[in-house]
């Protein structure tokens, strides 16, 4: 099993930026590629970014390009995700989430992610 834990959620005024990051353990040399994802109250669950683990490449929603940036350590096992320019409704709960899949692990698509952690919840007031 691979165990994902969030972190650096909190209340940030529009315009801000904020830092999350997700620390994995575990059997984590069976994942190829790191994702976030964000669920806000009464949407579906949207895919934000991620980023594979041997050359990071990247791969991005549209609601975020050009404001968020996804990057991993691969000694820490960490992906980090930073978002600047945040608007209101960028506020969701964010959830970090593992792939073991180097052919879908870019498309977005929750199905392709198999472990994911509690989620931290972001804040952004107009």
């Amino acid at each position: 099993q691979v165990q994902l834990v969030e972190s650096g959620g909190g209340l940030v005024q529009a315009g801000g930026s904020l830092n999350l990051s997700c620390a994995a353990s575990g059997r984590t040399f069976r994942t190829f590629a790191m994702g976030w994802f964000r669920q806000a109250p009464g949407q579906e669950r949207e895919f934000v970014a991620a980023v594979s683990w041997g050359f990071g490449r990247t791969s991005y929603g549209d609601s975020v390009k050009g404001r968020f940036t996804i990057s991993r350590d691969n000694v820490k096992n960490t992906v980090d995700l930073q978002m600047n320019k945040l608007k209101p409704e960028d506020t969701a709960d964010y959830y970090c989430a593992s792939t073991p899949s180097p052919s879908t692990w870019s498309d977005g698509r929750q199905h392709d992610y198999d472990y994911w952690g509690q989620g931290t919840q972001v804040t952004v007031s107009s």
